[in-house]
């Protein structure tokens, strides 16, 4: 015969693994942070799951701090209140000039500092969350609040919980710092997949006999220069698919160059630009993309599936070295492909080589973007919602760093997530897509106009 009852080692396990869905709403969470300041709510203990008792809260909640603990009661009431201090079991009064009790009434919050600091908190064993001994959420070891205002914090007992002092729930938070800026710093219309593909098969370069741009991406092993347009590509195939070799490795899996045009869709017509995928770059001497290479497809003497030698580049003997280049032969947008999750560590000499290619596209007059991938896999608000890349911070202060490293304008810099691992499309991720190829295609014309190209069409005709 066995008991059918959990033992209370497996209760602790099923309540390791639950997830912890927050009863605190979002409005109510953000009405709390903007008390705070930049931070964002993470919740530590839930009673109903972890146990109404001081010492489940205890072993939760101890020494994170700060905190915003909330009780609920059948009423309707939200209560609680912050401090800045970390709990324990002390036994002990702890000084916090930062703490205050507060309530959720009509919707608004109702805040109540503390009078006297040094006996802002009490530090009870047998007790959940205690305010100064004036407010207690579980008393006792009890679902219960202890509530006596008037010493240390000053509140109306019936506005706090209406006289309802049975606990239905208990949470407590950790105040932890945030990225997220209070509103977007660059607009996107995340409902505008159709449009954007629509401008994008139906650009024509400003050179009336020119039918394709071409953009060469640049990038460090792994950084995602393949998976760029295996993702462009789904996007218009309308499902994942992989074409360019792509995946993790500590040396280069292209290992030729070359270049990718895009159908509109299996069957369709080949969009106005083409990618050139080139060699990897290392940091370490002959080794990786050698520098000498990039001239040569800059200036359009690199022919498609050229075999990379990084201890001798392409030469004018070389075999299938194109003489005469015409203009769309030609470089007309580079894209520099960075890991986001690699910018600080980026090697020096990588730098360098990176440097060295700069000053030779800007002698060419050649526009320059940066590709930053794997924005998703360095922030968790981007991993929560690609939505929020442009709220936050932190992948701003990325973005200004590549700014910075690379030599090109913030305006340059555009953050994208490749397809990987995924099987289906998602919205969010093709529009950060397309709208990075909707860029590409204006510095291309940018290229043209610079040249004078629109002048000088009928000039460069008969070389076409």
């Amino acid at each position: 015969w066995t008991s059918s009852t959990p033992s209370a080692g497996s209760r602790r396990v099923s309540a390791q693994m639950t997830t912890l869905n927050p009863l605190l709403s979002r409005n109510q969470q953000r009405t709390i942070c903007s008390q705070l300041g930049n931070v964002k709510l993470k919740l530590l203990y839930k009673a109903s799951i972890h146990g109404f008792t001081g010492a489940a809260f205890h072993q939760r909640c101890d020494y994170q701090a700060p905190t915003v603990s909330v009780g609920y009661n059948a009423s309707g009431y939200v209560f609680g209140g912050y401090a800045s201090q970390p709990f324990s079991q002390s036994g002990q009064y702890v000084n916090d000039n930062q703490a205050f009790v507060f309530s959720f009434t009509g919707g608004k919050l109702q805040k109540y500092p503390c009078t006297n600091a040094p006996n802002a908190l009490l530090m009870q064993g047998n007790s959940g969350p205690n305010f100064g001994n004036v407010m207690i959420l579980i008393h006792g070891n009890q679902p219960v609040t202890y509530s006596a205002p008037g010493n240390y914090y000053n509140f109306n007992a019936a506005e706090m919980h209406g006289n309802d002092l049975k606990l239905t729930e208990c949470e407590v938070y950790q105040v932890e710092e945030s990225t997220e800026l209070d509103k977007p710093w660059r607009t996107v219309v995340w409902e505008s997949g159709a449009e954007l593909m629509e401008s994008i098969k139906t650009y024509k370069p400003i050179i009336s006999f020119m039918s394709q741009i071409r953009v060469l991406l640049i990038g460090q092993v792994g950084a995602g220069k393949s998976s760029f347009f295996n993702s462009i590509n789904s996007v218009f195939r309308g499902h994942v698919t992989s074409q360019a070799i792509a995946g993790s490795s500590s040396t280069s899996l292209t290992t030729q160059f070359r270049t990718y045009s895009v159908n509109a869709g299996r069957e369709g017509k080949p969009l106005p630009i083409i990618l050139c995928d080139t060699m990897g770059l290392e940091d370490s001497k002959g080794a990786g993309l050698d520098v000498e290479d990039i001239s040569s497809i800059l200036k359009g003497h690199m022919l498609d599936c050229y075999q990379f030698n990084p201890a001798a580049p392409l030469h004018p003997e070389s075999p299938g070295y194109q003489k005469s280049p015409a203009v769309k032969d030609k470089i007309h947008c580079v894209v520099y492909v960075i890991d986001a999750s690699k910018v600080s560590i980026m090697p020096p000499k990588l730098e360098e080589k990176m440097e060295a290619i700069r000053r030779k596209v800007n002698l060419l007059g050649i526009p320059q973007l940066v590709l930053l991938t794997k924005v998703d896999e360095t922030c968790p608000l981007v991993k929560e919602d690609l939505r929020n890349i442009y709220k936050s911070g932190y992948i701003k202060d990325l973005m200004q760093e590549v700014s910075v490293r690379v030599g090109v304008p913030l305006s340059c810099v555009v953050p994208v997530k490749n397809y990987s691992g995924e099987l289906e499309l998602d919205l969010s991720c093709d529009i950060l897509l397309l709208s990075t190829v909707i860029q590409m295609l204006r510095f291309a014309d940018n290229y043209f106009d610079d040249l004078g190209y629109q002048v000088c069409s009928a000039k460069y005709r008969d070389a076409y």
